[in-house]
This record gives structure tokens, C-alpha cells and sequence, in this order.
């Protein structure tokens, strides 16, 4: 019996995406038709991008990837972009691995669609399409622990006085 139970949990599998969806979407180019004709030359685009997620039921988690993009040129604005991509997920794995899964692994799966939306949309809307430089999600989630760890540390001395 015993080991009939230890061969359904390593059938489990790890991580499976269900679904995956536009959240929310926004594209504005709120100068045009007059700022097509200063695009003679590269625009200063700002891109955030951030994570979130969501336990709905079970091991299944909401996973979203959010990407706001902007451009200016010669101080104008000449697109906003807002996209919240989501997905629904099974994830069933050790809680030393749960983080990493759910703010490196699946918002790297993600992206690539992320990154395609973008640019077929700003391609639609008249624009040259631009694309969302690759993005090191292990590098995000390094800098979210480290400043929680900053955070921890800081209400740490804070009660310490």
C-alpha cells in the first residue's frame, strides 16, 4: 500500500500550464496622426516589467506577467503599451523550489508570448514593431529576495532600538 502512495506522488506532475490568456491589454498612441512625422528618428522607449501570482484551488496557481512599455520621441509621447498576461497552472513541487518556479520558470514561459503581442500590436497600431529585449528572470528574482532580505534586516534594527 505504502508504496503504491510514494509511486502516485512521483507521477505528479512537476509543473503543467492549463491555459494561458490576455488578462488586460492597452495600446495608446495619444499624438498620432501628427507624431508619425517626427519618426525620423529612435525613439526612448521605458519597458517595467513585473510578476504576480495567485492560489486559485489545489496546487493550481494564476501566473501573470505584466509588461508596460513606452516611447517618446523629441519629448512627445508616441505609444503606451499595458499587457497583463496570464496563465493557470499545476504546480506540484518541494517548497525550497516553489519561488523559483513560480517568479523564474513560469514568467520565462510566458514571456516569449508577451514579447510577440507587443510587437505584432505595435506593428497593427502603425508602428514599427519593437521587441521586448530577452529579460533575466533570474536576475529579478535575485533582487526581490535581496531586498527582502534588506527589508527583514531593516525592521530587524528598527525593533532592535
Amino acid at each position: 500500500m505504502e508504496d503504491n502512495k510514494n509511486s502516485e506522488n512521483t507521477n505528479q506532475v512537476a509543473l503543467m500550464i492549463h491555459s494561458q490568456y490576455i488578462k488586460d491589454m492597452s495600446i495608446e498612441i495619444p499624438m498620432a496622426p501628427q507624431i508619425f512625422a517626427e519618426m525620423n528618428q529612435a525613439p526612448n522607449v521605458h519597458i517595467d516589467i513585473s510578476m504576480g501570482n495567485r492560489k486559485l484551488e489545489d496546487n493550481n496557481y494564476e501566473v501573470t506577467l505584466t509588461a508596460k512599455m513606452d516611447a517618446d520621441i523629441k519629448d512627445k509621447k508616441l505609444f503606451i503599451v499595458e499587457i497583463t498576461y496570464g496563465a493557470v497552472a499545476t504546480v506540484n513541487v518541494p517548497e525550497e523550489h516553489f519561488e523559483p518556479i513560480m517568479y523564474i520558470e513560469l514568467p520565462r514561459l510566458l514571456f516569449p508570448f508577451v514579447r510577440s503581442i507587443v510587437a505584432n500590436s505595435l506593428s497593427a497600431a502603425g508602428l514599427p514593431a519593437m521587441l521586448i529585449s530577452p529579460i533575466d528572470f533570474v536576475a529579478m528574482y535575485n533582487a526581490k529576495k535581496a531586498k527582502e532580505a534588506e527589508n527583514a534586516a531593516n525592521n530587524n534594527k528598527k525593533e532592535g532600538e
